[in-house]
């Protein structure tokens, strides 16, 4: 199942740590969103779904309705952070992958229209009127032009 990831502002101040991104550029919109469970002095405090710890950091993600800790929502398989790969992550079989995790291991192959060899449910294909080629392979039939 396809899930849409949220970075939430999650009205903490900023914290200084180690590991901070001074001047990278953010991927994913960021929202307030007001909070139920105010801790002390009214700010909102929300337990990470997989640390189970307070999360205070100044950003947080928001996936299956639940709240993550930026360093805590990873892929299954390949352990990147989902919060840096992308706004999605998808569900199966009780793990929670990225893209490129979940295609290889529950997406569909198939066959190259030119070369006749197996294309990976991962990779970037070419489509024209019904047919599914290689990058590669993907060429003019008159000029051989790519």
């Amino acid at each position: 199942m396809r899930w849409k990831l949220t970075k939430v502002d999650s009205g903490q101040p900023a914290v200084p740590s180690n590991n901070s991104n001074n001047g990278s550029t953010m991927t994913m919109d960021v929202k307030s969103e007001p909070q139920k469970n105010a801790g002390s002095g009214g700010v909102p405090q929300h337990e990470c779904a997989g640390c189970k710890k307070k999360i205070t950091d100044r950003f947080m993600l928001k996936a299956l309705e639940l709240y993550w800790h930026e360093d805590c929502l990873k892929c299954a398989c390949c352990d990147c952070r989902l919060g840096e790969v992308g706004s999605t992550l998808f569900t199966k079989a009780n793990l929670i992958l990225c893209k490129r995790d979940y295609l290889r291991l529950f997406g569909t192959t198939g066959y190259c229209s030119a070369c006749s060899k197996m294309i990976p449910a991962f990779e970037m294909v070419m489509r024209a009127r019904g047919n599914v080629y290689h990058l590669e392979c993907f060429a003019c039939q008159q000029c051989n032009h790519r």
